[in-house]
């Protein structure tokens, strides 16, 4: 057996039990479950190609700009600034992504944007502990300034004080947190989490991060206690996930609380490491995947909980607080799950809720979203008939103020440090990586145009040989998985698991990956099917209308809004067939995939052609599609001699218009 092999079984059976040394350098307290990756501090990975042209322009877009774009809510009133205007967790949220953002392209503009509100929040601490907003104002519209103690929005902030200490150092931030969590552990007995909303209390577990986090540096026992506090007076996620029926019925739980608190069993799990907590997690997603899924990784939630038909919503919340919540369960079990569900929300749901110049969005998007209106749809809820169309408050502006962390901390995550002294890239996308590895600084440059294809190029440079392993991912979807060093195959680890080299390290080393991506179908609502390659969905290409409207009547949905039309027809339905591998022909096109930028219908470098057969009696239904025709319905004379075409699918984050759940006719 080879030493790989043997490094591979290891890790394979003892991901939950693996032991690493903090960023900062100081062993883990005994107390904890040692991590099975460690974060690398903030601005030590750099995107490259097509992701760092997504980070420029959301900087050039949005993120760089809400404070003259929204200065009613991020300007010099904000009560997170010592204003009398909004002091909830709009202006958190954005900070929560402008300092990851800024450290990354190591942007002094924006950093300059970011430090007034960490200064702020040092400044504001009282000597109990206390910080923030502490005077509530009469109602304004469009403002959230009449519940100043609440202890949610803090936890945003708490958020941001991390990645600033990470990206800085600053000491102070390590008193800073200390001393609110000692206001907390004396404030909470009397004071609960759900005092003034119940939001603190379904979002306890980023609180719950935090002191843990504090205590892998510290090692104060009482930052224990507090834990035990927090998670106690957390809504209980156990006890929803294994002994209710909430996940499979509509209106159960908001669709926020859902992406953020469906991580607090993992995070607890790193106190009282009982299986229950991990299974809890696992049967939450199989439940949410069964009764509330669509392809892109996200469900059914607009706003409270919707089912699985693909014309329900899905929040650009959700999907941003899904992405953090999967990647700190990545670092906490090393559950490669976990990875490949990172990977399909961030490559498909991700970048077809943001418009290409990153100056609109999308409150909610659907699976099969074939005609953008301003208009009531069949949604939980509905903020002036907005919620489908792009702009920069439709919906409701949390998302315009929490969207900006999605790809810089995707970004954070590509690479850690593991407890055998090496670094791990689990997660794939084009980036290089500076960190201690071997002794001494190394840096790895990922060439690759994934998740477009699964060709992964590892330059290594460092000062002198140095020995150190390299953990590199399998993605369970690959076949015939090859990996070399310098020429030389390495023996390939199994789809599904993690491929460790331990080797002396020279520079100019090159490891090279190729996971052979193939085209497969997974079965959905009414038995539609989606098509799927690697980590990507592919769904119908529609020709869009894009129409600007005028909303100066209701400025508090914003001033104007974008409406998107089908110029070609949507209403397909895929030709019954027995192997994929022959129902479906793959063309890419080297020169788009050579660019730097794919996410939009006439960028898009990948196509898969299919036959199929337009459904007549589907239709639009209230602005949208209508109920999707049951798959290979037995005996239908209405489609049966329908001409067969053929049709164009491309990589879902590439459209705004789409089918991505296809019925199916039956030949006969």
């Amino acid at each position: 057996m080879s030493a790989i092999r043997t490094l591979l079984i290891t890790l394979t059976l003892m991901a939950s039990s693996l032991t690493l040394m903090s960023s900062c350098g100081q062993t883990e307290p005994a107390k904890v479950q040692p991590l099975a990756y460690g974060e690398l501090r903030l601005g030590s990975i750099k995107p490259e190609g097509w992701l760092r042209e997504t980070l420029l322009r959301q900087r050039d877009g949005m993120t760089s700009r809400m404070d003259s774009l929204y200065p009613e809510v991020m300007g010099p009133r904000n009560g997170w600034l010592g204003g009398d205007g909004d002091q909830w967790e709009r202006g958190p949220y954005w900070i929560d992504g402008l300092i990851p953002m800024a450290w990354i392209l190591d942007d002094e503009t924006l950093k300059q944007k970011a430090r007034p509100w960490v200064e702020w929040a040092l400044a504001s601490q009282k000597e109990n502990g206390f910080f923030g907003p502490d005077m509530d104002y009469p109602y304004e519209r469009g403002l959230q300034r009449d519940n100043s103690h609440d202890w949610w929005p803090r936890m945003v902030v708490l958020k941001f004080m991390q990645q600033y200490w990470s990206a800085t150092g600053d000491s102070r931030v390590i008193d800073f947190m200390r001393r609110y969590f000692r206001y907390q552990l004396n404030t909470l007995p009397t004071c609960p989490l759900g005092n003034w909303t119940s939001w603190a209390t379904y979002r306890a577990c980023d609180n719950l991060s935090s002191v843990i986090w504090l205590y892998r540096l510290t090692g104060e026992q009482w930052l224990l206690d507090l834990a035990a506090i927090l998670h106690a007076q957390s809504h209980d996620y156990v006890h929803m996930f294994l002994e209710t029926d909430e996940l499979s019925r509509f209106s159960t739980i908001h669709c926020v609380n859902l992406a953020q608190g469906i991580k607090e069993p993992v995070v607890w799990w790193q106190c009282d490491p009982q299986q229950k907590y991990l299974d809890a997690v696992r049967t939450a997603f199989a439940d949410i995947r069964k009764y509330n899924g669509v392809p892109s990784g996200m469900y059914g939630g607009d706003e409270l909980l919707h089912g699985n038909n693909p014309t329900q919503g899905s929040e650009l919340c959700s999907a941003v607080e899904l992405m953090f919540s999967l990647e700190e369960m990545v670092r906490i079990t090393g559950d490669l799950s976990f990875v490949e569900h990172l990977e399909r929300v961030a490559f498909n749901a991700l970048p077809t809720q943001l418009t290409d110049d990153f100056m609109a969005r999308q409150y909610f998007q659907q699976a099969n979203q074939v005609n953008i209106s301003h208009c009531i749809h069949n949604f939980d809820i509905t903020h002036g008939e907005s919620d489908l169309v792009y702009g920069l408050l439709t919906g409701y502006p949390c998302c315009t103020s929490n969207f900006h962390q999605g790809w810089p901390k995707f970004v954070q995550n590509l690479w850690y440090s593991t407890p055998d002294g090496g670094l791990a890239a689990l997660a794939y996308s084009p980036c290089r990586v500076t960190a201690m590895a071997g002794g001494q600084e190394v840096t790895i440059e990922e060439r690759t145009r994934y998740p477009m294809e699964g060709n992964i190029k590892l330059l290594v440079s460092l000062h002198s040989p140095a020995s150190f392993p390299l953990h590199l991912r399998i993605p369970s979807w690959t076949e015939n998985a090859s990996v070399t060093v310098n020429g030389s195959p390495v023996e390939a680890s199994a789809p599904g698991s993690v491929a460790v080299i331990s080797r002396e390290w020279a520079d100019g080393d090159v490891v090279e990956l190729s996971f052979p991506m193939k085209v497969t179908t997974d079965k959905w609502y009414e038995n539609a099917i989606s098509v799927e390659r690697g980590p990507l969905v592919y769904a119908l290409e529609i020709q869009e209308e894009w129409v600007k409207k005028d909303n100066s009547f209701d400025p508090v949905h914003g001033e104007f809004y974008w409406e998107v039309h089908p110029k070609s027809p949507w209403n397909y339905g895929l030709v019954d067939f027995d192997d994929p591998a022959e129902a479906f022909e793959v063309t890419v096109d080297e020169t788009k995939l050579a660019s730097d930028w794919y996410w939009s219908l006439e960028s898009a470098p990948i196509v898969i052609t299919a036959k199929a057969k337009r459904i007549p009696y589907w239709t639009l239904y209230n602005g949208m599609a209508g109920p999707v025709p049951y798959s290979r319905m037995y005996g239908n004379p209405v489609i049966r001699d329908k001409n067969v075409e053929t049709v164009r699918l491309i990589p879902y984050g590439c459209t705004t218009l789409r089918i991505s759940e296809f019925p199916v006719i039956f030949r006969k």
